[in-house]
């Protein structure tokens, strides 16, 4: 009797334990923007596809779930942190190198990278990426074919000084005259003892006029991360817009006791965007926003014909964000809805036990991991003026959590969710 009874417990408590494993992402750093470093201006301005500091990983070999490719670390590389980027992948996956697991990541639709330094030696090493199958977040991503075959995407190993820029992004603000243009640049220290370096920042107008050159020292304790700000006026006819998609570039480098340890270069637009009744003001102006709804992995020629059509604004699909499509949108002045790859259109509607996940308070990490990876990953590009939560997931808790902790990163623009139907967790966004 006794042991029946504990078989009956047993079987009661199983689903609940197995819901309180729901695995969590950890080993992975702070989701960012793309960015990939150079040894020399130069080499930055060329945007070479691999450098000193940057080697693509293609060589991968597949067997079933499991990808496998050995990689070298120089010696150029010591006394630096290294880093492993994955754009995405069919599901959720354990990162190993050299035969030990540094990671997991729940998230495989954004861009993600994982800090190896401690896990690599000079050298050959070896790296293996393990999808799960099943994946345990397969609800949360009901665009997928449960047939499809196992995938990553673009993958590499790069090199950043010890004390390094993590990310940077831009925001404008509107005077009578002329327009303010801020860069912010994050900057991380990877070392256990206090650190300083210099931070160097260059603006260049379309023409190649230098219209900012400014340089900061910084001084961080263990581990720890800070921001610079750099501030210049410019014209408010070079400002980035659907019609006229302005862009400068931007060049920062960093420095420690005399040597430079890394260089970027990168294309950034400057907009202002104000909200009024759900109607969105461009630089001061007002802008219908005419809208198509697109697949994430739709191609540039398909976007130059939809702009070509009249249209100025993309609604994305949920799916694994692809490279590229953002900086795409940057150039052709197509405006974007950024899409968190949330979509439980497959669980129903029910927001009872057992129902849709987005009222299962278990699932809170996923969502909340899952939104503000969209964000991060896409906030800095002059393109994205809005961004959406999920697609046709029903409502609930999770999207209630996940619409206040995005508000509470302080940008301006709006977080939808247009399956809301009229409760209070998106913000008005009028679309034609």
């Amino acid at each position: 009797m006794r042991t029946l009874l504990a078989t009956i417990a047993l079987f009661l408590l199983t689903p609940t334990l197995r819901a309180q494993q729901l695995p969590a992402s950890f080993g992975k750093e702070a989701t960012r923007g793309e960015v990939v470093v150079y040894p020399t201006q130069a080499e930055a301005t060329a945007g070479e596809r691999s450098s000193k500091y940057l080697t693509r990983l293609e060589g991968w070999t597949r067997e079933g779930n499991r990808f496998t490719t050995p990689f070298t670390v120089p010696f150029a590389w010591a006394n630096r942190q290294v880093l492993f980027h994955i754009s995405a992948a069919t599901a959720d996956y354990e990162v190993y190198v050299n035969g030990k697991q540094v990671a997991y990541n729940a998230n495989s639709c954004n861009p993600a990278e994982f800090n190896i330094t401690r896990a690599v030696h000079e050298g050959r090493n070896t790296l293996e990426v393990v999808l799960s199958n099943p994946s345990p977040l397969a609800p949360l991503e009901s665009w997928r074919e449960e047939s499809a075959q196992a995938a990553i995407g673009q993958t590499w190993v790069m090199s950043q000084p010890t004390m390094y820029i993590r990310d940077y992004y831009a925001r404008t603000w509107l005077s009578d005259t002329t327009a303010m243009a801020e860069i912010t640049v994050v900057v991380k220290s990877g070392a256990l003892n206090p650190r300083t370096s210099r931070v160097y920042c260059e603006l260049l107008a379309p023409s190649g006029e230098q219209v900012l050159f400014d340089q900061k020292e910084l001084t961080l304790d263990m581990r720890r991360e800070d921001t610079l700000r750099f501030l210049t006026p410019i014209p408010k006819n070079l400002l980035w817009s659907d019609e006229l998609p302005t862009r400068y570039t931007l060049r920062l480098r960093t420095q420690h006791e005399g040597r430079y340890g890394e260089y970027i270069e990168a294309k950034v637009g400057f907009r202002a965007l104000e909200w009024r009744e759900g109607r969105l003001l461009l630089n001061g102006q007002p802008v219908t926003l005419r809208t198509a709804e697109v697949a994430p992995y739709i191609q540039p020629q398909e976007l130059a014909l939809l702009r070509e059509q009249g249209y100025n604004t993309l609604r994305v699909k949920a799916g694994a964000e692809v490279p590229g499509f953002y900086n795409t949108c940057d150039e052709m002045g197509l405006m974007v809805i950024a899409q968190a790859p949330l979509n439980t259109s497959r669980s129903g509607n029910s927001r009872r036990k057992g129902g849709n996940p987005t009222n299962d308070p278990r699932w809170k990490g996923a969502y909340i991991e899952r939104t503000t990876d969209s964000y991060y990953s896409a906030r800095r590009h002059c393109s994205v003026i809005a961004f959406s939560l999920a697609e046709n997931s029903s409502n609930g808790t999770n999207l209630y959590d996940s619409y206040l902790t995005m508000k509470q990163l302080g940008d301006e623009r709006p977080v939808i969710y247009p399956a809301a139907e009229g409760e209070w967790n998106t913000d008005l966004v009028v679309t034609e």
